[in-house]
């Protein structure tokens, strides 16, 4: 019988993810993926403690997606229509330096991210799961929405995830770029070893 183990370690392990060929040229040239919070990067409840304070619920899938994204050249960006200091904290955990926080109004937040840059719609990629993302997802070229996501947006979707937000719904997309900058291999092979 096979040692599965010493297989799985071996240094010719092919990565068992896959994607859609048209996904993995859509992706090409993204070079910052911008998230909503609430229904893509947390489950999209909202949490009060008996102080008022909110609590979210965050995915460690999603989050080192975020790191690996850093690592293979793509900023991660985050958009979110509320402001928290968890979700601060956990940001700043992540690294993920361009965020704004407590708007409805996406696009023109986008734009500055954008502009910072110096890149355009044609290099960024957006997840988000309801109404207030759709002017991101239509001007992005990939867009991309949790399989939980108002109907609306999963319609403009190119990219709709098997998991649910805040179920590693973002990691999927963070794993189709990584795929599509050619790093995904390298960049798991050091857990392989």
């Amino acid at each position: 019988m096979a040692d599965t183990n010493t297989r799985a370690a071996s240094p010719d392990h092919c990565p068992a993810y896959r994607c859609d060929p048209e996904l993995l040229l859509r992706a090409q040239g993204v070079r910052v993926a911008f998230f909503d919070v609430d229904g893509v990067l947390t489950d999209g409840g909202l949490y009060f403690s008996e102080t008022g304070e909110t609590i979210k619920r965050f995915n460690t899938l999603d989050g080192h997606g975020l790191k690996l994204l850093q690592h293979a050249g793509i900023t991660p960006a985050v958009i979110s229509g509320r402001d928290s200091a968890p979700l601060r904290l956990r940001l700043k955990a992540l690294g993920v330096e361009h965020a704004v926080f407590g708007t409805e109004d996406k696009l023109p937040a986008a734009e500055q991210i954008l502009a910072h840059l110096g890149l355009d719609w044609g290099q960024a990629a957006a997840m988000g799961d309801d109404w207030p993302d759709l002017p991101m997802m239509r001007r992005s070229a990939l867009a991309c929405a949790p399989a939980n996501a108002q109907v609306e947006v999963r319609h403009v979707a190119h990219l709709v995830t098997q998991a649910r937000g805040g179920e590693g719904a973002a990691r999927e997309l963070c794993d189709l770029l990584l795929a599509s900058t050619g790093r995904y291999a390298a960049l798991l092979a050091p857990y392989l070893a």
